[in-house]
């Protein structure tokens, strides 16, 4: 009896055998520094060690930096009226967070971001490339996008003291990263290329230095009046919206209609080249609905919750249209984990009296179901994808390096018969 239920099928499984990875990433922090690093980084990466494991590691280090805060700034207002912030009278100070924490909440950034740029550099080393390294890399990247952010928001806080961002404002910059993500996996259902954003590097390596600048200075120095009157996290917000939506769309509309002059993109007709944007945007609108309507105010009672609630829906949007993309299939129009979420949308608002417990109670009941449906989602692909290739997620065949191996050496001799027979 299988544990696992069949999503994929065998024309999209088809579609995997033909794929080949195409990207563009013309970051100078990625090209001149990042990658060099990672080239060093790998070197120590003993050759048995199977790049989907770095993967998996690296997201699992991801999940402990948001995990570690969770535990000891689980509602955000630890950065609320830091101890030492003067002028706030009417504001509580808030329980700082251990420096060693931000130490460790660094540490683990640290490591996911680097684990997650060497793994496809461990895949071609060890000549064990495949399109489930790409399909597991970029599924668990789209779940990641809740862990990194709603992490640093703990540096800011809560804007009970008028100095950071609230938690509706903090709820549309969630939406707006995630939007931002799934714009570039649009892209490439469009144009067959996936065009790396620079913001990726630039944020993860920000993030950890201002991590090490919270643990040596404390969170009062988020606080701090900037230039013009307004903090940190006040010019971060404007600043994430014009990096995401000033730029990130605007490129990804010009490299699609690039492609369709060119004629180096899928082609696809307006309706179908917009479909893969369908599920996310209903998504949005049914958790918009929900917090804006909600009678006990969910995003003020949990938001930390609800916060893994969206990024877990989306990411289990966002990994159907990965699949799409890659295996050159029709991207689905409205996606299953939708009905539970309109469902429950639609109950809270039409229970009549509902009580602050009891959505509070059906916010942990759909974000728990989401979650669980999401890992069966995902160990159900992976599980596809293994009996297909006939792999091991976690395991490097001895015959895959060797074929490279021998591929190398067959190159390299047929160089040296051309360059003799010049001679």
């Amino acid at each position: 009896m299988k544990l696992y239920y069949e999503y994929l099928g065998p024309s999209i499984l088809a579609g995997f055998d033909t794929y080949k990875y195409s990207s563009k990433d013309t970051s100078p922090l990625s090209n001149y520094v990042m990658h060099p690093f990672w080239n060093q980084v790998v070197k120590l990466c003993p050759r048995w060690v199977a790049p989907n494991l770095l993967t998996f590691v690296g997201f699992l280090c991801c999940v402990g930096h948001f995990g570690l805060l969770a535990l000891y700034d689980y509602d955000f207002r630890s950065a609320t009226a830091p101890p030492g912030v003067s002028g706030l009278p009417d504001v509580a100070e808030g329980v700082a967070v251990p420096s060693w924490v931000w130490v460790g909440v660094a540490v683990l950034l640290f490591l996911s971001h680097t684990l997650d740029g060497i793994d496809g550099k461990q895949a071609r080393r060890t000549g064990s490339s495949n399109p489930l390294g790409e399909l597991f890399d970029h599924g668990l990247d789209s779940w990641a996008t809740i862990f990194i952010t709603g992490a640093l928001y703990s540096m800011f806080g809560r804007n009970d003291d008028g100095l950071s961002v609230s938690l509706f404002r903090m709820f549309c910059v969630f939406w707006n990263i995630y939007l931002c993500f799934l714009i570039s996996h649009w892209e490439k259902y469009n144009t067959g290329v996936l065009y790396l954003p620079w913001g990726y590097d630039f944020s993860m390596t920000g993030t950890f230095i201002m991590y090490l600048a919270t643990a040596a200075a404390g969170l009062g120095l988020w606080k701090l009046p900037l230039p013009g009157g307004m903090t940190s996290a006040q010019i971060l917000e404007p600043a994430c919206y014009l990096a995401n939506v000033g730029l990130t769309l605007p490129i990804a509309i010009y490299n699609i209609r690039q492609g369709y002059k060119e004629g180096t993109g899928k082609n696809r007709t307006l309706l179908e080249a917009m479909r893969p944007l369908v599920s996310t945007l209903i998504a949005m609108v049914l958790c918009f609905i929900w917090v804006l309507n909600s009678p006990n105010n969910v995003l003020e009672m949990d938001p930390r919750c609800l916060f893994l609630l969206t990024g877990t829906v989306f990411a289990n949007i966002c990994c159907k249209l990965i699949i799409a993309q890659m295996s050159n299939t029709r991207s689905e129009l409205f996606s299953v984990i939708l009905i539970p979420l309109a469902l429950t949308v639609a109950l809270v608002l039409v229970l009549p009296g509902i009580t602050a417990s009891r959505e509070l109670a059906i916010l942990y009941a759909l974000t728990g179901f989401v979650i669980l449906a999401h890992i069966h989602y995902g160990s159900s692909v992976v599980a596809e994808m293994c009996d297909h290739l006939k792999v091991r997620p976690f395991h490097i065949k001895h015959s895959q390096a060797r074929e490279k191996a021998s591929s190398v050496a067959e190159d390299r001799v047929r160089l040296i018969n051309s360059e003799e027979s010049l001679v």
